[in-house]
């Protein structure tokens, strides 16, 4: 008879990640409702925010959000009926469109960094030194660039938009 390995050490690293990953969304949702955003409308924020002129083609956001196209369309319908996100069309190609961060999604975006990031602070970030964030954050990248590697797509985006004549 074979004895499952229910030991295993990479069933425990991934059953923490999980586990992490349940307990850090948990306790960053009061937030993000209290500002009137669902995770995933923040996820589109930050990484708009982050991005180069504060904009990302609707493709790479897909790429990044791990969304299907029309997933992304919907989230980003959604904020641009609220004026946090509008929509550009690409100058050179005509099925292409940007998603841009407006005043009122920065403003909002903005409101919600101070709690959010005490919230990483106090559940993450703060529970390491800092050898042990800077080998944390290498490591994330490291695994992140395996399973994700689509995470930083656009972040050429500059470049694109000018040999694509957008203005952004």
């Amino acid at each position: 008879m074979n004895v499952l390995p229910l030991d295993d050490p990479r069933l425990t690293a991934i059953g923490l990640l999980a586990e992490v990953y349940a307990g850090l969304s948990a306790r960053f949702q009061p937030v993000f409702a209290g500002a009137g955003l669902s995770e995933i409308d923040f996820e589109t924020l930050i990484r708009l925010g982050r991005s180069p002129r504060q904009s990302l083609r609707m493709s790479d956001l897909a790429a990044q959000t791990g969304l299907s196209t029309s997933g992304v369309t919907r989230v980003v319908d959604r904020l641009e009926r609220d004026d946090l996100v509008a929509r550009i069309a690409c100058a050179t190609d005509r099925r292409a469109s940007y998603a841009t961060l407006t005043d009122k999604g920065r403003e909002r975006l903005f409101s919600v960094l101070p709690g959010h990031l005490a919230d990483i602070e106090d559940n993450l970030t703060g529970l390491l030194g800092d050898e042990e964030l800077a080998t944390f954050l290498t490591t994330l990248r490291k695994i992140r660039d395996v399973v994700r590697p689509c995470a930083t797509a656009g972040a050429d985006l500059e470049a694109r938009a000018d040999a694509e004549g957008v203005r952004l």
